[in-house]
């Protein structure tokens, strides 16, 4: 069990630190008021190399692994994102690089990568539907043949980055579930460009995580052919689980970033703030225990996601681990937001000062992209041998 990084990785991690303290928290705060997608960030990091880094060097990217892109992510989010860093990253490097270059065919492979790693081209998911949630295989989306294609019908909610981007993997069934035998049977993968005939987008207010926008989706009519096809048409189902497991390991990542970020604003006040007398705030043991526990909760979270990330990285199952990862971390990043505000007081609650920011975006992700519920779920069945409860 080696724990160093090699040169090559803390190249990486400096390099993507770099990057965030370039952009730094005022122009996330700017981008988080006009709601506005981070464009030039995007485009620096995917310039930077980092934006590639787990994709095929064969079309631009680096050809690397997801503990690269897990120790990316944690320094970009260092900088000023937060966590909607991670977010970020589920879009081009996952849901578009990674379906595309294990399932896309050569056609797609070379009309998609090299734009994605270049940051000229965003891609979305239209996965989530209002009356399946976390329960995807009771989604409802449905391509019915038309002569050699489909026509796809249906309706999809909390798609982020729909109205940013230029393509978006679809997620529907191709055959019902009273015509199959097991439900996980009939599910397809479809890439389209997001302006296809048929298909409207509906803006969704939100808390936070206002760089990425999210949307309703309709499909009415829209044509989809077999050129569209991502991976085994009918069987899409362990192909989009292979999409979607990564999205754990991008979101502790981006979680672990965002706690180093919050405890440093809360320290540096802590540190000048003064009050009742001579000695900085930051002397109390009533400031420095909260803050001393998140750091110590994040530590593990972030460790358990590395080995998450090398499993990953190495073929082997990791679905334990990269669980274990976001509930600590997304638990660990609640508190330690919180907290920091406290720190602040009164500043705490001021858009100036940042952390408001950091608190509303990680909200987020107690229950995105899998809520900690569910996780406790999995690790109950999976890990402790408990009869499944829901």
């Amino acid at each position: 069990m080696d724990f160093q990084l090699t040169d090559e990785q803390k190249m990486i991690a400096d390099t993507a630190r770099k990057v965030g303290e370039k952009f730094g928290l005022d122009y996330w705060r700017d981008h988080d008021k006009r709601k506005a997608f981070p464009q030039e960030f995007w485009k620096a990091t995917c310039a930077a190399g980092i934006g590639g880094v787990a994709l095929p060097e064969e079309f631009g990217g680096s050809g690397l692994g997801m503990l690269e892109m897990a120790l990316a992510i944690e320094n970009l989010a260092r900088g000023g994102g937060g966590s909607t860093i991670g977010q970020l990253f589920m879009l081009n490097p996952i849901f578009g690089g990674v379906s595309i270059a294990r399932y896309g065919t050569e056609e797609m492979k070379r009309r998609y990568l090299p734009p994605l790693i270049t940051g000229d081209l965003v891609c979305c998911m239209a996965l989530t539907e209002p009356d399946a949630g976390t329960n995807t295989l009771e989604i409802t989306s449905f391509a019915r043949p038309d002569g050699d294609g489909w026509i796809l019908n249906g309706r999809k909610h909390w798609i982020t980055g729909a109205l940013s981007s230029g393509i978006m993997l679809i997620v529907c069934r191709t055959k019902k579930v009273e015509e199959v035998k097991r439900k996980t049977e009939g599910i397809s993968l479809f890439l389209i460009d997001t302006g296809r005939k048929g298909v409207s987008l509906g803006r969704i207010d939100k808390l936070g995580t206002n760089t990425l926008d999210s949307s309703t989706v309709f499909f009415d009519d829209v044509r989809l052919d077999p050129a569209d096809v991502v991976g085994t048409l009918d069987g899409g189902w362990p192909q989009l689980l292979d999409v979607l497991n990564t999205e754990r390991i991008v979101t502790t990542a981006g979680l672990c970033g965002t706690v180093d970020l919050a405890l440093r604003l809360a320290v540096e006040f802590a540190n000048e703030r003064r009050v009742f007398g001579k000695t900085p705030i930051s002397a109390y043991q009533a400031i420095q225990f909260p803050l001393a526990q998140a750091h110590a909760e994040i530590g593990c979270a972030r460790l358990m996601n590395y080995q998450a990330a090398v499993l990953c990285d190495q073929g082997q199952p990791f679905g334990t681990e990269s669980n274990m990862a976001k509930l600590i971390a997304s638990q660990a990043c609640d508190k330690a937001t919180i907290q920091a505000m406290q720190t602040l007081g009164g500043m705490g609650y001021a858009s100036e000062y940042h952390l408001e920011r950091l608190w509303r975006d990680q909200r987020l992700f107690r229950f995105a992209p899998v809520s900690e519920e569910m996780i406790l779920n999995f690790i109950a069945q999976h890990n402790l041998g408990m009869p499944r409860s829901y």
